[in-house]
């Protein structure tokens, strides 16, 4: 949290409401620090995540609160997501990916019964070649995802499951209570 002495309610509810979200085993959040100048108070997680074909992805959460609100916000509160995911050459190559890259956000907000206004972002895929001595692998493939939306109230707890599910659904994670085929152990 931003070092404010007196702490507005409705941001100080906000917080725990994120810090009540339960994610699955796979997913670990971590409090971070915050940036500092984009609104007088804010609270950040960040986010890492192994998908079992040994995708990885990294992301973060920050929550804003301007008592006054801000031009484009619709509200006081803001959210502000960014995910980073490696991908493997054919599924980058997809010419649906930005859809479907979209779709993993407003489907993880719409069945976590968040809601929100002013909805945006992007989804942006990246290629990168390595050359001479650079270490790695010689070619990258990334998806980043950019967003940031206004809840309607300070009951985040949807928003931040929202966020892990997203979170899962960039690394390939079945639904919680699925298994994927090579993840069954043999009797």
């Amino acid at each position: 949290m931003t070092a404010m002495t007196s702490v507005p309610d409705l941001f100080r509810e906000a917080v725990a409401a994120l810090q009540s979200v339960r994610p699955r085993p796979e997913v670990q959040l971590e409090t971070m620090r915050p940036p500092q100048r984009l609104a007088p108070w804010s609270y950040a997680v960040s986010c890492e995540v192994e998908g079992p074909a040994d995708v990885l992805a990294s992301g973060r959460l920050v929550l804003l609160h301007d008592p006054e609100g801000q031009e484009g916000w619709d509200g006081v509160l803001r959210l502000v997501m960014y995910v980073r995911a490696e991908l493997d050459r054919e599924l980058a190559t997809d010419p649906f990916l930005p859809a479907v890259g979209w779709s993993w956000l407003t489907d993880a907000l719409e069945s976590s019964g968040a809601d929100w206004t002013a909805l945006g972002g992007t989804v942006t895929e990246t290629s990168s070649a390595r050359f001479g001595d650079i270490s790695g692998p010689a070619r990258t493939d990334d998806l980043e995802l950019r967003a940031s939306w206004t809840p309607t109230d300070a009951a985040l707890r949807p928003h931040g499951q929202a966020f892990c599910q997203v979170m899962a659904s960039v690394v390939g994670l079945p639904p919680v209570g699925v298994t994927l085929f090579e993840q069954r152990q043999s009797s």
